[in-house]
């Protein structure tokens, strides 16, 4: 009860009021956006949190009761924020390859943007833990995925793409996203944007220098 009541008092006069508390949390979660893209959802553990936020373990308890907690809050925010912001981009589209090439302009912005929640939350539908709190946010990225590959369905309808499976060219275009953060870095020559513009154009319009060949 005494170790209970100290983490308490010590989270409210750390942040006194509604508002520094909601920044404190935004600072957590920065935070741990950071840690867990760089060392993984195993190898970071909520002490690592605390240190790196200069405060008790206790008190971080105050803002979320487990890092499990912590991680969905960041896995959802960060995918919801993702597909608001790819639809919104998305409307601007005149046809279907058109939308296409919108989807992944806004992912690459997006990763630009917020590179670090990007990571965390591929880690936690890359990694094979069962205790990874992915399964809130399987239905955000089902929504994501779907937004490009019913384009991509349009596209092969209009007949401004070939009649290829939709899903299989999803996939391929996904990848292109997915890995650029593996290699690529926000100082290097080209942006993330530029990234994908090069890949869209070998997408789109191949490799060979004359068609057919």
């Amino acid at each position: 009860m005494a170790t209970r009541q100290t983490a308490l008092e010590e989270a409210k006069s750390d942040i006194p009021g509604r508002n520094r508390a909601d920044a404190r949390q935004e600072q957590l979660i920065e935070i741990a956006c950071r840690l867990f893209a760089r060392k993984g959802y195993d190898g970071t553990s909520l002490r690592d949190i605390a240190e790196e936020a200069k405060i008790t373990k206790a008190a971080l308890y105050y803002h979320f009761p487990n890092k499990e907690a912590l991680y969905e809050r960041i896995v959802l925010e960060s995918m919801q924020a993702l597909v608001d912001s790819v639809r919104n981009a998305m409307e601007e589209g005149a046809s279907p390859k058109d939308r296409v090439r919108l989807f992944m302009q806004a992912s690459a912005d997006f990763l630009d943007r917020s590179r670090n929640s990007w990571i965390a939350g591929s880690n936690a539908f890359w990694s094979g833990s069962e205790g990874d709190p992915r399964a809130g946010a399987v239905y955000l990225r089902d929504e994501y995925e779907h937004l490009l590959r019913d384009c991509l369905a349009d596209a092969i309808a209009q007949g401004q793409f070939r009649p290829v499976d939709p899903a299989m060219a999803g996939r391929m275009l996904l990848s292109m996203l997915n890995h650029i953060c593996r290699w690529h870095s926000p100082r290097g020559r080209l942006t993330t944007r530029e990234v994908i513009e090069q890949y869209l154009d070998m997408a789109f319009d191949g490799l060979c220098a004359v068609p057919g060949r």
